[in-house]
């Protein structure tokens, strides 16, 4: 007679499998239908992760309904190892993105954001050339200065507009150079403009549509921010997912310790 917590295993198991199945179609999706480098950037990971959740359930499965020990042993100690990784990403996620916040300009509804704010890890990330200049392209192949640009707003509308930090950073040029406003991505200099303000930034803004502030220190820190508020929202999606394995986990602790005691004492035959 199957136990109780085996038949629960295989259930939990037979779940994984379809969020397995479904990680892989959307790899596949991706794959196929991916137009842009940041597009692509996701079709390994999203690949990765269904490969790994197709393995997982399949051993728990084997492991509880076929009672194959061997496979439920490192079953268990694959969800182990799972378990350990997600809490330190987690602990990790919540420490170098524990500083940094924009900052309240006065008279305007949007803040802005300053790179030394940030963590020196993430700030090394995205100093780094070669990773700014695929941030950089992701920035362009999305769209969200031309998407800014498009509202057609009045000086005072988007004064009291409520920015999001990569707009704020990486579509206008920072409060303090007062610049005159033309358009949402289009600043005028003032006459006799000194490059060598204190603010790197000013001289960086180009009213080009295809460099605007992407390299200005403002729009990495406004990156970083929206980085921030991402991984905060995922961590705390981990912890969730977190408790779902360590349940698993136990279930399947449960489950391993069923099949070792009925190989050890195997049932007898009915006519006995």
């Amino acid at each position: 007679m199957a136990r109780c917590s085996n038949g629960l295993l295989g259930l939990l198991n037979a779940c994984v499998l379809v969020l397995a199945v479904v990680a892989l179609g959307g790899g596949a999706w991706l794959s196929h239908r991916a137009s842009t480098d940041c597009e692509r950037f996701l079709e390994r990971p999203v690949i990765a992760l269904g490969v790994l959740l197709l393995a997982l359930s399949l051993a728990g499965l084997a492991g509880a309904l076929c009672r194959a020990t061997c496979l439920l042993w490192l079953y268990l100690l694959a969800l182990f190892l799972l378990i350990v990784l997600l809490f330190a990403f987690t602990i990790f996620a919540f420490v170098v993105t524990n500083r940094g916040a924009g900052w309240v300009v006065s008279g305007r509804g949007y803040k802005e954001y300053r790179l030394g704010d940030y963590s020196t890890w993430l700030q090394r990330r995205v100093e780094n050339a070669e990773n700014w200049a695929k941030i950089r392209s992701c920035l362009q192949d999305g769209k969200v200065c031309q998407k800014l640009g498009e509202r057609k707003e009045t000086v005072t509308q988007f004064v009291n507009s409520n920015l999001s930090p990569i707009q704020s950073g990486c579509c206008k040029p920072p409060t303090g150079c007062n610049f005159t406003y033309q358009s949402e991505t289009v600043w005028i200099k003032p006459p006799g403009f000194n490059t060598t303000t204190d603010d790197p930034d000013c001289a960086t803004w180009s009213n080009d549509q295809t460099a605007l502030c992407y390299d200005c220190m403002a729009c990495k820190a406004g990156v970083l921010a929206n980085l921030k508020n991402d991984w905060k929202k995922i961590a705390t999606v981990n912890i969730v997912f977190q408790i779902f394995l360590i349940v698993v986990y136990s279930v399947g602790c449960c489950a391993f310790r069923n099949n070792r005691h009925d190989n050890s004492y195997p049932a007898r035959p009915a006519w006995k």
